[in-house]
């Protein structure tokens, strides 16, 4: 039988409802009864004893809120009863001591990757078209819907079907309402021109003029790290030519990034040609025959120490801390130990975390480096009447999550409890095996734009009440925390964690179950539903407010 409620740590002060529970209802956890004040819903807590005004709230065994008034035992957390709180945090020195978790089951295991001649190993062969500025945002639609529909690689042809039949049906005066959309399969490397090619992305976007020079200098970095990226085995380039990133800049970064750059690069620049015409016909010819070229290249099995993991959550519920996020840090301790590379970011979403990270932190500079990040990043929000204690949305409150420091400290367990080998600002990669924590913005498309731009080949996402983000160059798996979730969005969602919420397994055997998973993604034998679904999802962070 499902246990009720759940104390996650031994000091804390709340107990999290598993099921709805009823006011009146008499609750018992380890042999001590409660009795609930208030109607308490599955995600949500309930206090274990009396608060009054200014007493501190412990959960995860840390500070995550005070009590704005008197709360009696029993009675449930809420927005009103309940302001976020976090201890502060310092460098200090720490021997941080780490079991790594027994990982005999992975030992001498391999994944079927791309292998680049600098020694790192893609999980996926993908053509990129990248613009130096906004401009030429509608060229690169041009191209996609061209490229797409004619290698194999579209994915809204039943919705066109659809809107075809409806508009059909309008003419010949017939009722609409019966015409269902038609469900398509799914398209397989049998359906494209190119096996060995798993997509052509497009990283469309707003920025490149306009803005700061520095937003001009980020982007052009960021478009860099995605022209080096491992999964990534060409780049074309379009360019107008009086915008602020210059085609030469990006090219200097691309060659900073990685003196030994061997990828194909086309580069075409609109005020320099004919026509339109000639600009995309010429890079869709072009790219062709580079797409010729990189067909070539084939799988073959690599270590999984050449993983290199981005965990993040969004659509972040209750439940998020307890289930899928911890097994997914299990997912992280297993691939550290394996000497593969793992990247936590989201700092707004470390708000409460900060010292058993620092702590963990193995480089006293490295330390420093992440409180710097952290408390310039909250004073640029502070500034500007924010902070990171605003963080949570409304979906997040709904579902659990009342204070910052809750969803905050629930999130760094995707993390696992490894220590932190390094500290990366937005952009940098990914250079040692271990946990690195990567400055990015909390906002889902931002953060995984930034994991990707650091290096990560595979991206796990937790979520609790769904979301369809996923990226251009990164596969991004979707985690569910819970079943409900699974059952109503299955179409988006690729594992299941709400066997550890029934019972019905540990973190440690989910853990090693997404593992799993993550080795089959790897060497493309499943394809997340992200990728599937083509959800492509790139935004740029300008280094401002963003939480």
């Amino acid at each position: 039988m499902a246990e009720l409620v759940l104390k996650v740590h031994p000091d804390d002060n709340v107990i999290v409802a598993l099921k709805d529970l009823k006011k009146g209802q008499t609750v018992q956890y380890k042999g001590e009864d409660f009795v609930l004040q208030d109607d308490v819903n599955a995600k949500h807590k309930f206090f274990t004893n009396d608060m009054q005004a200014g007493d501190e709230i412990i959960m995860y065994g840390v500070l995550v809120g005070k009590a704005q008034n008197f709360i009696p035992r029993g009675g449930v957390m809420n927005t009103e009863n309940t302001r976020h709180a976090a201890d502060p945090f310092e460098y200090r020195p720490y021997h941080y001591q780490w079991t790594p978790p027994d990982v005999s089951k992975f030992e001498g295991r391999t994944f079927n990757g791309y292998h680049r001649k600098d020694g790192r190993v893609g999980t996926a062969n993908y053509w990129l078209f990248m613009p130096t500025v906004f401009c030429e945002n509608r060229n690169l639609d041009v191209i996609r819907e061209a490229l797409h529909n004619e290698l194999g690689y579209a994915v809204t042809d039943k919705y066109k079907r659809y809107a075809h039949h409806l508009v059909e049906a309008y003419k010949h005066g017939e009722d609409i309402g019966s015409l269902d959309l038609a469900p398509a399969a799914p398209t397989t490397p049998n359906d494209r021109v190119f096996k060995n090619i798993d997509g052509i992305k497009f990283l469309n976007h707003q920025g490149g003029c306009g803005g700061t020079r520095q937003d001009a200098g980020v982007l052009g970095k960021l478009l860099a790290a995605y022209a080096d990226h491992p999964n990534v085995a060409g780049v074309t380039i379009l360019s107008l030519g009086c915008q602020n990133l210059q085609t030469q800049q990006l090219l200097e970064e691309i060659r900073l990034r990685n003196p030994d750059f061997d990828k194909p690069l086309l580069v075409y620049e609109q005020q320099q040609s004919q026509s339109e015409e000639q600009l995309i016909s010429d890079a869709i010819k072009d790219t062709f025959n580079g797409l010729i070229e990189a067909n070539k290249m084939e799988r073959q099995p690599a270590p999984l120490s050449k993983l290199v993991l981005g965990v993040k959550c969004g659509g972040s519920d209750g439940f998020s801390g307890i289930s899928a996020n911890p097994s997914v840090g299990y997912t992280s301790d297993l691939l550290a130990a394996l000497g593969g590379k793992v990247l936590l970011a989201e700092f707004p979403e470390l708000c409460g975390a900060e010292q058993q990270l620092i702590d963990r932190t193995i480089d006293e500079d490295k330390a420093k480096k992440f409180i710097h990040l952290m408390t310039t990043y909250n004073s640029q929000a502070e500034a500007v009447g924010s902070g990171f204690y605003m963080n949570p949305s409304p979906g997040n409150i709904k579902d659990g999550l009342i204070t910052d420091a809750i969803k905050s400290t629930g999130a760094a367990k995707k993390g696992g409890t490894s220590p932190v080998v390094d500290v990366l600002d937005y952009t940098e990669p990914a250079t040692k095996p271990g946990l690195s924590l990567v400055c990015t913005p909390g906002n889902d498309v931002e953060a995984t734009t930034g994991k990707a731009a650091s290096g990560a080949t595979l991206i796990l996402f937790t979520t609790g009440l769904g979301t369809p983000t996923g990226n251009p160059v990164c596969p991004t798996i979707k985690v569910s925390t819970n079943n409900i979730l699974t059952k109503r969005m299955n179409d988006i969602i690729d594992i299941n964690c709400g066997p550890v919420v029934e019972g019905e397994k540990t973190i440690e055997e989910m853990g090693e179950d997404i593992l799993e998973y993550c080795i089959k993604a790897a060497s493309g034998d499943v394809i997340p539903k992200a990728v599937l679904l083509n959800q492509d999802d790139f935004i740029p962070w300008k280094r401002g407010v963003s939480l």
